[in-house]
């Protein structure tokens, strides 16, 4: 018998519901399906019912709907039609209902005031709105007032009141001073719920001319100040002294001193009153005294206790605050003000209304034809809220006429519905505080079956775990659900499966062979619809060698292991944990596939590891606890490996496993941590000893798993923190039976070495997994798609053979399956192998370029029919090479380059090409085997590109108004070369650059003269050659024309005028009559020893300047040619001639060059580099072994 249930929410996440239905008939939220279904509107966005707008900024009243079709939308203003059509200033957004009221292009927002309502409207009824009541925000100002001076004896209380301007929203009060601090607030001074500041008790650091009441309007972010209160307190002592300055002595006088008082309440009066607040409210209560001490407050509730977790108390604890009230919170408070001279109190009656609420809100209900469902609208408040019903926005009673509906108060029943019937209902419940109004559709629907769960899902699960396979569905009526195993299979029944209301259908328990293909069907009166699904069952991971307890040494290394069993195709991650934490950022924690080392164990390692091991279907943990301890205290104990185990038994000697027991050796003062098991195979390869097994260091015994056919010898190692022990004598020997083979070779392929072959290899099985004498293999294969039977044979223990007359590149379908003198093994998977390629047959066609610079070309070919290319496609390549440039018209040396495009690639982008040149370029397919035949060539050309800068500038013949240049055509003029553009400037004595000449040469020309230039005066030159693409890069280099010979000859008799020699003369003679006074002191005093310090340490600022040191200052370097446009750096100069010194040249060679190579040719023309050294002193000899030259002797002046 079927067995159904409900499921539940945390095992089915399939289907997510459109609305909550009554009836049994769902929708569920799927895109497409929505697209296709009609229904009626919902709206989803409104306006707050009470919405205060700023009176500044546009309105915008939201009203947002959905629905099949589309809904439109209409507006009541106050009960009324609101044409939106006939007022400018509003507007509704397109496909919307919200309107748009335009505030700042000169609407006022009072004029929209009032209560408007939103109808959303398409042919399977309406819905409608909340009434959303406009108010804009009000800010007024305070009204103008003259405020006393308030004079207050110390001690007594005062009240300064604040009477903020009635704003709406109503306003933020706070008190500040001139300053705009915050005026401290504490027991004795606070400010109240109404905004007055209330002083308890006065003392004489109230007195202050600036109490200053603020009201701040949040809706429209402007602030209100009231004018400042001044408050004065008289203190005692200063009350005292002007009484006696008034009275004679005779007279009697003096003030009462400050006197203490029982507490009375400012606020509220008297000793009982009452407050209403409504549900969910946050009700707050407030009662402030006068006192001196300053009164405490205490609240209480009579006949109950304050409510846990919603009560809080604010300023000093005058004010009692309950957050979200309720019915149960009416009664009386009472507040208690105490101080050490007594008590008063004060009762608050508390009652708490209630606006409309929910009970059980009308739900959206979709029916199919003939059905029944009922809407249901509960509510309740206090006093007990009435309910009404709209349909389409309309009073139910005027409303047309339904046959299938009857209202019974606050339920509406339906009958055998039609598709007539689909209709929005509106419930109303309200009462003296409020309303909630509700939309709930009915919608009749007749759909035939639709299946919304994709074909061949796959799910996978766990072995022996619930199975949830899914099937969403949607019809109306709603579709009957049946499920299959297999396309074919027979319907599902029994205990074993669980079918629930939602098509799912539930495996309790999923074993192997319930992996296979399921097909849900759906079915209704009005069609039928099926589907398939995929199960997979998998096998559960499991954690074969857990973590154990470790007892580790101080400074010692642990290692905790983590061995892992899983299903073949799941993907696991291990992940270790410390205390349920990740393992420390510490380098000492090494975690491997399989463990977790520790390196020098400190105490903070302590603690519990835990190895979780995840896939994608589930997850497994296990913990270990390492404990650490002290290293010993005495040095003399000697820690070693531990002797070898011995007495190695075999018992419990079964086909496939035997038990091996051993007695340790001595632990050598270390534990011993674990055992290492070793076999040795007599049979196969004798003396070889492989690693078994691992067991801890507390086990002497194992069960060891066995292969057939293995002559079996084991021994044992120790192994503990200091190392392994020798391995022990081994055990006796085991030969095993033999058995069929239990696996195939690995790594099965199929390549083919020739066009017309096959050559399949394997990697052999190794001697233990024969499982019995006689190894061979099986060796079959059969064309894809073409051979139905399969060719085999049988061949020896070798790990290849090779298939011959084979077609060229077709796939082979290959298997390998062992077997000995005993049988086979079991069938082997099967492999895709191909024969063997040959060079591809055609060569690609249509090829196309499309040259998209004059350095760049994008190639376009066909690709070769997979058939023709017979073989793995490797890809494409393109061979390509240069012809001839088209502006010299000279063949030179073909230097083929080649591109090659991995892949099925049909284009490809030709880089690095010349410009205005003539290329050619093939195509040819490449497979495993080689490259195939060439495209035919395709020749193209590069456009002209922009020239390279000119092979070099010469600057000869300098005269004293013109200079000669020289210049190189560019050696890759990329094009025809149309002009040379020449740009030069000055450069003054500052070192900056004067106005900019460009002079435009025909490009025949080799050679140009520039007259009229300025004498003695060096200019640089920017050269540069175009082309009809534009200009290309430019060439720079300075040269000065010569100076004035008159100029130059006066500069050069400077040396030889008379007052010049007269000066030198009484230099010379003061530095004589100095050296003659210092050898006198020194004859008198003896020795000298500051004047050897001086010697010593000599201050070379006062140094005399040798005549041979020919060295004023360090050259400075150029600033490099890609700076050609900015003003060169001011150098330090020196003059070329050793015997003509002025210091104040402004303008010398040096100042633009470095060094003695600065210097011009014998015919005049200027030859300086620009090295970057400095000029050597003359005993290192010059860098050139010319004299210096006088022009520059002369220019150095200039």
């Amino acid at each position: 018998m079927m067995k159904k249930k409900s499921i539940s929410a945390s095992k089915a996440s399939l289907v997510f519901f459109l609305c909550q239905m009554i009836s049994a008939l769902d929708v569920p939220l799927d895109s497409k399906l929505l697209e296709e279904l009609s229904q009626p509107p919902t709206i989803t966005q409104q306006s707050p019912k009470d919405y205060i707008v700023d009176p500044r900024e546009n309105i915008v009243i939201q009203c947002e709907a959905k629905g099949k079709p589309p809904p439109s939308f209409s507006w009541t203003r106050n009960g009324t039609h609101f044409d939106i059509d006939k007022d400018e200033q509003v507007t509704m957004k397109p496909n919307s209902g919200t309107l748009v009221i335009n505030i700042m292009n000169g609407g006022k927002a009072e004029a929209y005031e009032g209560v408007y309502q939103c109808t959303a409207r398409n042919e399977r009824g309406a819905a409608i709105s909340n009434n959303i009541v406009i108010r804009p925000s009000r800010s007024p100002l305070w009204t103008k007032e003259k405020l006393e001076p308030n004079q207050v004896r110390e001690g007594d209380s005062l009240v300064l009141h604040c009477r903020p301007p009635v704003g709406l929203p109503p306003p933020i009060i706070f008190w500040m001073d001139n300053a705009f601090q915050r005026l401290p607030q504490s027991e004795r001074v606070s400010q109240g719920l109404n905004g007055d500041l209330y002083f308890s008790n006065v003392q004489p650091e109230d007195t202050r001319e600036d109490y200053i009441c603020y009201a701040r309007f949040n809706h429209t972010q402007t602030i209100q100040q009231k004018q400042p209160i001044s408050v004065k307190v008289f203190s005692m002592d200063s009350l005292n002294d002007t009484i006696a300055a008034n009275l004679s002595d005779t007279d009697i006088y003096g003030a009462k001193p400050v006197t203490e008082r029982p507490p009375i309440l400012l606020t509220p009066t008297g000793t009982t009153s009452n407050k209403v607040e409504l549900r969910g409210n946050v009700l707050l209560l407030e009662c402030i005294a006068a006192g001196l001490p300053t009164p405490v407050i205490r609240w209480i509730k009579e006949g109950g206790e304050l409510p846990a977790n919603r009560t809080f108390f604010e300023n000093f604890k005058k004010t009692l605050k309950i957050i979200d009230v309720s019915e149960a919170d009416s009664g009386n408070y009472k507040c208690i003000a105490r101080n050490i001279l007594g008590s008063t109190h004060h009762v608050i009656s508390v009652t708490v209304k209630a606006a409309p609420y929910w009970i059980t809100a009308p739900r959206n209900l979709v029916l199919s034809p003939g059905e029944d469902g009922t809407l249901i609208c509960r509510a309740n408040g206090n006093p007990k809220p009435s309910i009404s019903w709209l349909a389409n926005g309309v009073p139910i009673a005027i409303a047309p006429e339904d046959p299938s509906r009857k209202v019974d108060g606050d339920t509406i029943i339906f009958s055998a519905v039609q598709e007539r019937s689909s209709a929005v209902y509106q419930c109303n419940a309200s009462n003296e505080y409020g309303y909630l109004l509700a939309n709930a559709f009915v919608n009749v629907l007749a759909e035939p079956p639709r299946i919304l769960t994709p074909a061949n899902k796959l799910y996978q699960v766990i072995l022996d775990s619930p199975a949830l396979i899914d099937c969403a569905y949607f019809g109306s009526p709603k579709p009957e659900i049946e499920w299959f195993k297999g396309v074919k299979g027979s319907i599902l029944r029994g205990n074993e499966y669980v079918f629930h209301d939602n098509g799912t259908l539930e495996i309790p328990v999923a074993q192997k062979d319930s992996t296979g293909t399921y097909t849900c069907v759906a079915r209704n009166e009005l069609g039928k619809i099926q589907n398939e699904v995929q199960l997979e069952v998998k096998d559960p991971t499991m954690i074969i060698k857990q973590p154990e307890y470790k007892v580790i040494q101080r400074y010692g290394h642990v290692s905790f292991e983590c061995i892992i069993k899983h299903d073949s195709t799941l993907i696991p991650t291990v992940i270790w944990l410390k205390d349920n934490d990740e393992l420390p950022d510490d380098e000492r924690f090494l975690v491997g596939k399989d463990n977790l080392t520790i390196m020098n164990v400190t105490d903070k390692d302590d603690g519990t590891y835990t190895c979780i091991v995840n896939t994608t279907l589930d997850s497994v943990s296990a913990s270990a606890v390492l404990t650490v301890v002290a290293a010993p205290p005495t040095p003399a104990i000697i820690y070693a490996r531990p002797n070898p185990p011995f007495d190695l038994e075999l018992t419990g000697q079964l086909e496939r496993s035997i038990e091996l027991s051993w007695i340790p050796g001595d632990e050598n003062n270390s534990p011993i941590t674990s055992f290492v098991i070793e076999y040795e195979d007599g049979l196969h390869e004798p003396g070889v000893w492989h690693y078994q097994t691992e067991v801890p260091g507390s086990q002497t015994t194992v069960q060891l798993k066995l292969s057939p056919y293995v002559n079996y010898s084991f021994r044992v190692i120790a192994v503990n923190e200091i190392g392994r022990s020798q391995p022990s004598e081994p055990s006796e020997q085991y030969l095993t039976k033999s058995a069929n083979p239990d696996e195939n070779p690995s790594n099965v392929q199929g390549i083919g070495s020739e066009p017309d072959n096959l050559v399949i290899t394997w990697e052999s099985l190794k001697g233990f997994q024969s499982n019995g004498p006689g190894l061979q293999y099986k060796v079959s294969w059969r064309q894809k798609d073409v051979d139905d039977e399969w060719t085999s044979v049988v061949v020896a223990n070798v790990s290849k053979y090779i298939v011959s007359g084979t077609p060229t590149f077709v796939p082979y379908e290959i298997k390998v399956q062992a077997l000995n003198d005993l049988g086979y093994a079991p069938e082997p998977s099967e492999v895709i192998g191909h024969s063997g390629e040959d060079l591809p047959m055609v060569a690609p066609g249509n090829v196309q370029v499309h040259v998209i610079n004059s350095t760049l070309a994008k190639v376009h070919w066909d690709p070769v029919p997979l058939k023709s290319v017979r073989g793995h496609l490797q890809g494409y390549k393109v061979y390509y090479w240069k012809v001839q440039s088209l502006s010299r018209r000279s063949k030179r040396h073909i230097e083929k380059k080649i591109l090659t495009f991995r892949g099925n690639k049909t284009f490809g982008m030709l880089p690095g090409l010349e410009p205005y040149s003539s290329y050619k370029l093939n195509v040819r397919v490449v497979n495993g085997k080689g490259e195939g035949p060439a495209s035919p060539d395709k020749v193209f050309k590069t456009p002209e590109g922009v020239p390279s800068s000119p092979s070099f500038l010469k600057i000869t013949n300098p005269t004293l108004d013109s200079l000669t240049l020289e210049w190189g055509s560019p050696t890759h003029p990329n094009g025809v070369l149309i002009s040379y553009i020449l740009k030069f400037q000055p450069i003054n004595n500052t070192h900056e650059l004067g106005p900019l000449v460009e002079i435009r040469i025909p490009a025949n020309e080799s050679s140009l003269i520039l007259k009229n230039l300025n004498y003695s005066t060096r200019y640089k030159f920017y050269f540069n050659a175009q082309t009809s693409v534009g200009s290309g890069s430019q060439i720079t280099e300075e040269a000065v024309t010569i100076m004035d010979e008159a100029m130059a000859s006066r500069q050069v008799d400077i040396a030889t005028q008379g007052w010049f020699i007269g000066l030198m003369c009484a230099v010379a003679l003061l530095i004589l009559i100095l050296l003659i006074v210092c050898f006198i002191r020194r004859n008198k005093g003896g020795k000298y020893p500051v004047k050897e310090k001086e010697d010593a340490h000599a201050d070379p600022e006062i140094q005399p300047m040798k005549e041979d040191d020919g060295t004023f200052g360090e050259y400075r370097s150029l600033e490099s040619d890609a700076e050609d446009h900015k003003p060169l750096k001011k150098g330090s100069r020196t003059p070329s001639d050793r015997t003509v010194k002025k210091e104040d040249s402004d303008d010398s060679l040096v100042d633009y060059g470095e060094g003695v190579n600065g210097q011009f040719n014998e015919d005049g023309s200027f030859i300086g580099q620009y090295s970057g050294k400095k000029e050597k002193e003359p005993a290192e000899g010059n860098e050139s072994s010319e004299a210096p030259s006088p022009v520059n002797a002369m220019n150095s002046f200039v």
